[in-house]
């Protein structure tokens, strides 16, 4: 064992020796292999951390007949992924259920929701993805939410902000940060460059319309620096707006409209990419071979005049128009 480890792959490798499932074995291994540092000293560490998680997935394929499926793996949608976690009957589904057209259990008993389901919340002309999941509690997370912890853009904790939401704020920081994550409101383009461990977040004081409003504002006290605390209702619409537009200047995205030379642009499905893109990289998402093929583009926007030409390397702006020519 190399004496250079980062405290990442410990805590890693701590959550490895007490996994109580295949599950969470190979989030923990995954985990590990990316914290590694990478040099000749820990060549046979990385190949066994390898070897390891090839056998689970052997493991899980076989169970499951020769195919295996994460049921806490939720294909990001929309313009971003926000994952709502929270304790039993925090407010989750019912947010979910208020936003987006998602099939969700809506309940007044704990543990109602099973397994993540996935929502779609129109903001504009694009969709924020919004995902329902089973609930923790001080005792137990379930082992597939760490997975989708890692890949979510943004963690939105639910708290029921009539019934102890300091409590329930404080058990979910606690399970994430056993498990290394630290959640802060920043911007995800922030987090992209930074500690990969550092989550993009915020809390939603779900059931405000029935909270004491000094509930809501000692959150907002207590987490003031660290953590944003919106206050929403689902019964009301109360903070809906405020919270869909949080997210979306969080997820750190922007529209772009394309059009093809002659025609009127499709202004009803933009590209959704990070801010700071540039025509290279849309041209990318189009077809991966048109960088490749594009001799100019011209761009109706901010600061340019109509049709101006522009180089690939031109940096585009929330609303921009983009015709490519090959």
């Amino acid at each position: 064992m190399p004496t250079n480890v980062t405290p990442e792959y410990e805590r890693a490798e701590r959550r490895y020796r007490e996994a109580r499932s295949d599950e969470e074995k190979l989030d923990a291994l995954r985990e590990m292999l990316s914290t590694v540092p990478k040099h000749k000293g820990t060549e046979k560490l990385q190949a066994d951390i390898k070897r390891r998680i090839s056998q689970l997935r052997k493991a899980e394929a076989k169970k499951g007949g020769g195919k295996s499926v994460d049921p806490y793996h939720v294909p990001r949608g929309g313009a971003g992924q926000v994952l709502l976690v929270g304790t039993p009957n925090s407010g989750k589904s019912s947010l979910v259920a208020a936003t987006t057209n998602a099939h969700v259990k809506v309940a007044d008993y704990p543990f109602a929701t099973p397994l993540p389901v996935p929502g779609m919340w129109p903001h504009e002309d694009v969709q924020i993805q919004l995902v329902d999941t089973p609930p923790v509690t001080a005792e137990h997370i379930p082992g597939g939410l760490v997975g989708a912890v890692r890949l979510a853009d943004i963690v939105c904790i639910v708290v029921d902000a009539a019934a102890a939401p300091l409590e329930g704020a404080e058990t979910v920081l606690d399970l994430l940060s056993e498990r290394g994550y630290v959640l802060e409101t920043c911007s995800c383009l922030d987090r992209a460059t930074a500690d990969r461990r550092r989550r993009s977040g915020l809390i939603a004081a779900a059931k405000a319309d029935l909270a004491d409003p000094e509930n809501i504002a000692t959150l907002r006290e207590l987490y003031d620096g660290r953590l944003e605390v919106l206050a929403v209702s689902a019964a009301t619409g109360e903070g809906l707006d405020a919270l869909r537009n949080r997210l979306w200047a969080l997820l750190g995205m922007m529209r772009i409209y394309t059009k093809q030379p002659g025609e009127p642009p499709d202004m009803a499905q933009p590209f959704t990419l990070p801010v700071g893109s540039t025509v290279e990289r849309l041209a990318r998402e189009i077809h991966r071979e048109l960088p490749e093929t594009m001799k100019f583009a011209r761009i109706w926007g901010h600061g340019r005049f109509d049709g101006q030409h522009v180089h690939r390397t031109e940096e585009l702006r929330d609303g921009d128009v983009i015709e490519i020519h090959e």
